[in-house]
């Protein structure tokens, strides 16, 4: 079916308007306050409708408090519990409304979903053919007539469901979630192999649903002989379907943000990877082949991360959030098994649903949305240290009035790991500024005064910044894949596993892009340098150009080497990446902005020179303006006049030294509005 076909049987407006994961599934972090709350997800759900799946991260003033899902079919006063088999139960305090852009909790009944002083996670899952359906129905019991004997039930995914989860809401008696998954295979002619979300029995042997030939783009069958589990007559059920890879979906209609397979362990500490063709934010495992292993759901927000132990919780325990294991890496463009047990145990079965990191496009945010910056904040310890108004990605920190190193922090990697661009030595850890779990900022887990303390913060956006994990390959070249969503305009590289040099490389230097090494600015002892671009250099070594998906790494011998990639690209009135020629006189440089830059990112490319921080907290104005160096520790100078305000951009003025402005030099820039 066509995405325009969709979006009409989805009732999205005009047919020309993109839908975006953005638009129908959210991750959403919040304390509880035991009164009542807005959840602003972003997600419509009084008009469209959807699932709310909501879990608290640890255990409440009541103990282990398990999963409540609560959908617009059934009414925001009843709830399901994912872990458990009874019946549907009636709460008026867990969701006290579907709003437009998220949902309302109230006093949470008390523990479910807004317990005072406790961690919560929630998941919306929006109605939207191609991606999530609800189906309400009520039992039949078995039918007389010839066999095989099944019942077909109408949907409006649009496509055929990748996953289906079943549960008698009224029935007495155990009544467990019955799953169906494109991936397993059928155990009989008549019947499909079924699972159950909230055990950890394998899949097989039990009747529910009709072979997976049967499950349609209109319908999905059910077998009537089910032993009351799935149609026990006139008892009420309620399904969620999930699609599976309708690529009809972002600017181009052409993505899928949904896919529901399989794959088979290797028991391999390595693991075993899995082409998603995107890099997942939401992703559920579960072994179908064997029994009694625990099914891992990890998202972005909470920590899916690199080379780390994820925060997992398990959606057939009450158990609080586990921290304590590397099941799941992310990669650009998929995931790898990494647990030799729950999730990587060789030669079994596991089956998978994973739903694609958010892709709306930077042109549809305003520049606010993207980039913060800031003072710190003298937080106790669970406070906020660094503020912003969307979940942050990437953090660069520093104090600015003193001796400091520089601090990266990423989302990609264990929050409380860190890099210095200042200097070459690997990754480390401490806990001043380390929780990038929360929605409006950088939180820490002991006290923490940052006042002192500058923070530029950053969100991942196709077309403005993103963010690649990758491990050297042990050849020559190394193809590393991304979701920039076009072709990059600047690339830091750090190895992060040991002592190396930044590496910078942009497309606006000479021999970017063309069938020639491309060069950086380094020495062998510094983080960012203040040296001299070198042409000559072959750890970019793009003889194929760089492309919207993916570029090419040259030099990297080491294998098993890890790097971070930050991949950053021009948005029109919100960042520029270019050139200038300095003039020796005051020079205006137009970024395309309205109302001027927040922060200006210098550095000659002729000659030597440092890499200059200007930002409008500090002082981008018509007097003096504190700069910074990322390629020193040194602290700010406050007493020079070498940059003023423009509102298309920012004007280098006739005082400033030839490292910003030399009569014919050469200068590369990052600006953002």
């Amino acid at each position: 079916m066509s995405n325009s076909a969709l979006r009409v049987l989805a009732g999205a407006g005009a047919i020309d308007d993109p839908v975006y994961v953005d638009d129908v599934f959210s991750t959403f972090l919040y304390e509880g306050n035991g009164t009542s709350q807005t959840i602003t997800s972003g997600i419509d759900l009084d008009g469209k409708g959807g699932l709310v799946w909501t879990k608290a991260r640890e255990n409440t003033s009541g103990g282990a408090t398990g999963h409540a899902l609560i959908d617009t079919e059934r009414g925001k006063t009843k709830w399901l519990s994912a872990e458990g088999t009874s019946a549907e139960q009636t709460n008026a305090n867990l969701i006290t409304a579907f709003n437009s852009n998220g949902h309302t909790v109230g006093s949470g009944g008390p523990y479910w979903t807004n317990d005072n002083g406790y961690d919560y996670v929630s998941w919306t899952f929006r109605k939207q053919p191609g991606f999530f359906d609800i189906v309400t129905y009520t039992g039949t019991g078995n039918t007389t007539g010839g066999s095989p004997q099944w019942r077909e039930i109408s949907h409006n995914l649009g496509t055929a469901p990748g996953m289906i989860i079943v549960k008698n809401t009224t029935g007495t008696g155990i009544n467990n979630w019955f799953m169906w998954h494109r991936s397993v295979p059928d155990d009989s002619i008549y019947a499909a192999s079924t699972g159950f979300l909230n055990t950890t029995s394998d899949f097989g042997g039990y009747s529910g649903f009709q072979t997976n030939a049967n499950q349609t783009a209109t319908h999905f069958s059910l077998r009537q002989n089910s032993s009351g589990q799935t149609n026990d007559s006139g008892d009420t059920y309620v399904a969620y379907l999930f699609a599976h890879d309708a690529q009809d979906f972002g600017t181009d209609e052409d993505e899928a943000i949904i896919k529901c397979g399989s794959y088979t362990g290797n028991g391999s500490s390595s693991g075993v990877t899995v082409d998603l063709g995107f890099e997942p934010q939401w992703l559920f495992v579960k072994m179908s082949s064997h029994s009694g292993y625990y099914s891992p759901l990890v998202d972005s927000m909470r920590g899916f991360i690199v080379g780390g132990n994820d925060a997992t919780v398990w959606p057939n325990v009450a158990d609080a959030e586990y921290s304590g294991a590397n099941y799941l890496d992310p990669t650009s463009t998929g995931f790898i098994a990494t647990d030799t047990n729950n999730t990587n145990l060789s030669g079994k079965s596991y089956i998978y649903v994973a739903i694609r990191r958010p892709h709306k496009p930077a042109s549809e945010f305003a520049a606010t949305d993207l980039f913060s910056l800031g003072m710190g904040l003298n937080a106790s310890a669970g406070e906020k240290v660094y503020s912003s108004t969307f979940p942050v990605d990437f953090v660069l920190s520093k104090k600015p009035s003193g001796t400091s190193d520089w601090y990266v922090r990423d989302r990609l990697r264990p929050f409380d790991n860190y890099l210095n661009p200042n200097d070459p030595r690997a990754a480390s850890s401490n806990t001043y500024e380390n929780e990038l779990d929360h929605m409006d900022g950088v939180y820490t887990t002991s006290a923490s005064n940052t006042t002192t303390w500058m923070s530029w913060l950053w969100k991942r956006a196709p077309g403005f910044f993103d963010v690649v994990a990758y491990t050297g390959s042990g050849s020559g070249s190394t193809v590393v894949k991304h979701n920039l969503g076009v072709v990059p305009e600047m690339v830091w590289r750090k190895r992060r596993d040991a002592s190396q040099q930044y590496y910078i490389w942009a497309s606006a230097l000479s021999g970017a892009g063309t069938a020639q090494a491309n060069g950086n600015f380094y020495t062998s002892s510094q983080g960012f340098s203040n040296g001299q671009y070198y042409a000559g250099d072959t750890q970019f070594d793009n003889v194929t150009p760089p492309t919207a998906t993916e570029f090419t790494q040259g030099a990297l011998k080491t294998s098993s080497a890890q790097y971070m990639i930050y991949l950053f690209a021009s948005v029109a009135g919100i960042s520029k990446i270019g050139t200038y020629t300095g003039t020796g006189s005051d020079l205006n440089v137009d970024c395309g902005f309205s109302a001027g830059a927040r922060f200006v990112l210098i550095k000659r490319i002729d000659a030597t020179g440092d890499w200059y921080v200007y930002d409008s907290v500090r002082g981008i104005v018509a007097g003096n303006d504190p700069y910074i160096f990322v390629n020193s520790n040194a602290g700010g100078v406050t007493n020079t006049d070498y940059i003023d305000p423009l509102s298309s951009g920012f004007t280098i003025t006739s005082s400033a030294p030839a490292a910003l402005n030399a009569s014919s030099g050469e200068y590369l820039f990052l600006a953002i509005a």
